[in-house]
């Protein structure tokens, strides 16, 4: 027993080298190990809540390269002007501080399911108890002709937010008037529903603010519609008026190819040459981990449990956010951070014999589409069926006074302060 007890203790000892110093391998440890991977919405949440509410009594490790995270969620808001970059960037201090949570700042390269056990970049060995897995999205850089990887900062994406964020911003600012921005939307499933509708109010703001008015924003669409398109629609009718031209694939019958070199957009319906601004955002998928993991099936993204987050594949890991299949719930960071607490409840029910309670989740997405003018989509839901399925929902109606889009801003502005804090306070 003497001997169990020592052999454990040095394997937390070494397990503690390895983050700090990258030693090759952990085997011991002494308390039952929770890892996560992915410091985003979901993977942070699920972190928190973990170690939070099991009083220390599980281990757990947050796998995640970054020693900050930029949030995708408001970074529409730094590109119009209403938000300072620092102001969306967030640290994970607190989380180590304040709940014991163990900060591996490496990528994870390999889940090796047979052993129980995540790979990191210098080949350092996790193993885990439960396993939550959030890595988010990955771009499909092969999803528009003529447009790749290597492309990114001529025709930037932004879909990641960061270095992206801010060349983006960059380039429009630099649009000049008469200048033209040719958006190439995501088709379904992507990252945030009404992200690139908000980006476009965004960007019609920063050029009217500019008094570059003649510049023009076409949206080319493989959607034959997207979420909020009518309230989107009459704000840019009454807030950009002849700026934004949305064009859905029975009029521009796709996109034939992008030249980045001369910013050309080809379609089956016009040629627009020499663009000021080309927004490329691709189809996506789950994160590269979750795909090589074998967790995702052929849509690209991973089938999971609606009652408890736990994957179909592999019962000893989750999945969260944007890499998992959610029903009726959209791809959103409140989407992510409601999955990463019913995630959180299960894996803690299973590793303490703590209670755990039928799962309910929500989301709610406040898009900005003028100063003080801001609209939202949510609902409720719950397992049913086999899925995440809506219970409630609710959007936001044209015709809403003033008031209402202000104090609506209002909500957004709060509810990023309160889900930030939820993170990573």
């Amino acid at each position: 027993m003497l001997m169990n007890r020592r052999r454990m203790l040095v394997g937390s000892s070494v397990f503690g080298s390895a983050l700090a110093l990258g030693a090759p391998v952990v085997l011991g440890q002494a308390k039952q190990r929770v890892v996560v991977i992915g410091g985003g919405p979901g993977g942070a949440t699920a972190a928190k809540y973990i170690a939070k509410d099991s009083g220390g009594a599980l281990d757990v490790v947050l796998v995640e390269p970054a020693s900050q995270f930029v949030t995708c969620f408001h970074s529409n808001l730094y590109l119009g002007g209403f938000r300072s970059l620092q102001s969306i960037t967030h640290g994970y201090d607190k989380l180590t501080a304040n709940y014991g949570i163990r900060h591996a700042r490496q990528m994870a390269t390999q889940i090796d399911r047979d052993k129980k056990q995540v790979v990191l970049a210098d080949g350092t060995r996790l193993s885990y108890d439960r396993l939550v897995v959030s890595p988010g999205i990955d771009l499909k850089y092969d999803s528009v002709p003529g447009w790749g990887q290597a492309h990114e900062e001529t025709m930037p994406h932004a879909w990641k937010a960061g270095k992206q964020t801010e060349i983006l911003k960059a380039r429009l600012d630099a649009v000049p008037n008469g200048g033209l921005i040719v958006m190439i939307a995501p088709p379904n499933p992507y990252r945030c529903p009404p992200g690139p509708y908000e980006r476009v109010s965004m960007m019609a703001h920063v050029l009217k603010s500019a008094g570059k008015k003649d510049a023009k924003i076409v949206i080319i669409d493989p959607k034959e519609s997207f979420s909020k398109q009518g309230l989107f629609q009459q704000g840019w009718d009454t807030y950009y008026p002849g700026m934004v031209e949305w064009l859905g694939p029975k009029i521009h019958e796709g996109v034939k190819s992008v030249d980045p070199k001369t910013n050309t957009v080809e379609t089956g319906f016009e040629t627009y040459k020499n663009a000021a601004l080309v927004n490329v955002i691709p189809a996506q998928m789950a994160g590269k981990i979750a795909r090589d993991s074998g967790l995702a099936n052929g849509s690209g993204f991973c089938a999971i449990d609606p009652e408890t987050m736990r994957s179909t594949i592999d019962a000893n890991i989750y999945v969260l956010g944007d890499a998992c299949i959610a029903g009726d719930m959209p791809k959103s960071a409140f989407a992510a951070n409601s999955q990463a607490k019913v995630a959180a409840m299960n894996v803690r029910a299973e590793l303490t014999s703590a209670r755990a309670f039928p799962a309910r989740y929500a989301n709610t997405c406040w898009s900005l589409i003028a100063p003080d003018d801001t609209v939202k989509v949510g609902g409720s839901y719950a397992s049913k069926d086999g899925k995440i399925a809506a219970v409630e929902t609710f959007v936001s109606k044209n015709g809403e006074t003033q008031t209402m889009r202000k104090e609506q801003q209002g909500e957004n502005m709060g509810w990023y302060a309160g889900i930030t804090n939820d993170m990573f306070g």
